[in-house]
């Protein structure tokens, strides 16, 4: 799990345009947007102010008055999940469009214009998995990064790796770098030489309940703390905290089942 935001500063401030394929924002389509605000805002101390409605109603998520994600409210006439979405970086996002439906996924949503800060998409993978495209002319994503309560990583969890990641590889770009024979199911995919994402292969373990998925890992100060905040505000405990080469790492749902990792230092 390596930092993926290769266009921030010292400063932790994004400065330039995210190289095509990069995680650069995460968004959160949810029934209660108010409730999940009051959720998200007391587990990781985020603001909130108006972001894009094209969608409808959609905040974005500030931290020291910087942005780190965003919360809208789900369309009652889309047939989306409750998910954190990631938003891949592209400079043309109606050809990575094009190119998505081309290489066997689907375009759920847009191409269309998201205000004056960019435009973008929601597109799903051949398994199913959702995931945002984002052309960004004004807004250009996250905006800090490496402190707690900001997106770490993104980790796609499917039934098998290789075909997949070679429909992101057309899509996007991506180099790819097979983790080894200890971890045959696994593929980090890369720009520029950096690691970006990962790509697990589950097979049958994957959860029949929510099938291929993207998640989306939140630095915290303290993974257990985090893991009963999460618990004490209306939230889910899905995997107890446990250290892993990155840090020690848990996965959870907020009170709608949306599911998230936090990671914070080893104990």
């Amino acid at each position: 799990m390596t930092e993926a935001r290769g266009s921030a500063g010292p400063n932790g401030a994004t400065h330039a345009r995210h190289a095509p394929g990069t995680p650069c924002w995460v968004s959160l389509m949810a029934h209660a947007p108010d409730a999940t605000q009051e959720f998200y805002g007391a587990l990781f101390g985020w603001e909130f102010r108006p972001g894009p409605q094209q969608l409808g109603p959609y905040l974005r998520a500030l931290l020291d008055g910087r942005e780190v994600a965003g919360i809208g409210q789900l369309p009652p006439d889309r047939d989306l999940p409750i998910a954190w979405t990631p938003y891949l970086a592209s400079h043309d996002v109606d050809a990575t469009a094009e190119t998505v439906r081309l290489c066997g996924g689907t375009v759920g949503v847009g191409p269309l214009d998201a205000g004056e800060a960019g435009r973008m998409a929601i597109c799903s993978d051949p398994a199913g998995a959702v995931f945002g495209v984002w052309q960004a002319p004004a807004h250009l994503g996250t905006a800090v990064s490496g402190v707690p309560g900001t997106p770490a990583w993104n980790e796609l969890r499917t039934y098998e790796s290789e075909n997949i990641a070679k429909f992101y590889a057309t899509v996007f770009g991506y180099d790819e770098e097979p983790a080894g024979a200890d971890d045959p199911d696994h593929v980090t995919l890369l720009v520029d030489g950096r690691p970006v994402a990962d790509i697990h292969g589950d097979g049958a373990a994957l959860p029949r309940d929510r099938g291929a998925h993207w998640l989306t890992y939140f630095t915290v100060p303290d993974t257990d703390a985090a893991v009963d905040r999460v618990v004490g505000l209306g939230g889910r405990s899905l995997v107890a905290p446990h250290d892993t080469v990155h840090g020690r790492v848990a996965t959870v749902t907020d009170p709608e089942g949306a599911r998230f990792a936090v990671v914070g230092e080893a104990s």
